[in-house]
């Protein structure tokens, strides 16, 4: 079967060939559905070898708008990202899909796209009811450790990793006032679509300064993914963990990450806590994810992803937390 919009079975062929050799022959190209920012490919040969395809269409992403409008969205989109990030993230001993080939010439199509490595494997999400609790146990301390060692690398500048740090050093104000720019966005898209929201508007607006108010300045960046939940992270067969979607990873306040792990971890955050983080800043993220989020499931369903039930209830259950937050 093949399954492909991008690239006719005779180019990924070719495609596949000059990457491999001649004894890589297609039997099957099938879509893999779920991801919102790039189209994803598995790909299987007769041989037995299995990659995937990577395609970064802009006219396929939901956020086609807000990523050529918007400053932080275009900034954790794209190819070039994802190659830097693969890179810089190996060189630092942490495991992403290895990158076989990225062709950027853009000279037969309008889009990037790439063959990367498929991990065989499930989510992490997958291992939350896991019986054999001592397995359990010692994957997650794999994944804390991973963690660690990127959470680790640190600067004093934030920003994506192009270049010298100093690349980045013209930004507009501390981070968490980028993020607080990119809240504002995010409630008053939701405020035209959500009731709840839309009566709660002025009072999320001032939590927002409220909580940012209470932040202190610093200049200490970790390195991030950005979106870390537990479907961000793959386990191979051998219980390895490996980071997906890492376009968005970059130089940030690590209160941000560990905002987002907290509820997305549930109960299983515990294994990941950190006990040295600014509480002004965790809270203050977390509202921030909030509203983005709302936005975001909003989105999806207003421009028709597949899972239209996972989307609205993104938005739903996102809501609900954020005007928790005001009590």
């Amino acid at each position: 079967m093949m399954s492909n919009n991008h690239l006719t079975r005779e180019e990924l062929q070719d495609y596949v060939h000059n990457v491999f050799g001649a004894s890589y022959l297609i039997t099957q190209s099938a879509r893999i559905h779920g991801g919102a920012q790039k189209v994803i490919y598995k790909i299987d040969c007769t041989n037995g070898f299995t990659c995937m395809l990577y395609v970064w269409d802009i006219s396929s992403n939901y956020f086609q708008e807000e990523i050529l409008n918007e400053p932080t969205f275009h900034s954790s989109y794209g190819s070039e990202l994802f190659s830097l990030n693969t890179r810089f993230l190996a060189q630092h001993g942490i495991r992403t899909p290895t990158l076989y080939d990225l062709n950027n010439d853009r000279d037969q199509h309008s889009y990037d796209f790439a063959l990367v490595e498929y991990v065989d494997g499930q989510k992490a999400e997958a291992y939350f009811q896991r019986k054999n609790h001592k397995d359990r146990d010692e994957l997650f301390q794999r994944i804390r450790d991973m963690l660690s060692n990127m959470h680790g690398i640190q600067r004093n500048v934030y920003g994506n990793v192009y270049g010298n740090a100093n690349d980045n050093s013209k930004k507009v104000g501390p981070c968490y006032q980028v993020q607080r720019l990119d809240a504002e966005t995010a409630l008053s898209y939701a405020s035209k679509h959500m009731t709840d929201i839309r009566k709660n508007d002025e009072r999320l607006l001032e939590k927002l300064y409220e909580l940012e108010s209470a932040i202190q300045p610093r200049d200490l960046y970790s390195f991030i993914h950005g979106e870390l939940g537990p479907d961000h992270i793959w386990i191979d067969h051998a219980m390895q963990p490996c980071l997906i979607d890492i376009e968005g990873a970059g130089f940030f306040d690590l209160e941000h990450e560990h905002s987002f792990l907290e509820f997305r971890f549930g109960d299983f955050y515990h294994y990941l806590k950190n006990n040295d983080l600014d509480p002004e800043r965790m809270t203050f993220y977390r509202f921030c994810h909030h509203l983005s989020l709302i936005s975001g499931g909003l989105k999806l369903l207003h421009r028709q992803f597949p899972d239209q039930q996972f989307a609205r209830g993104l938005a739903e259950y996102h809501a609900r937390c954020a005007v928790q937050m005001l009590s």
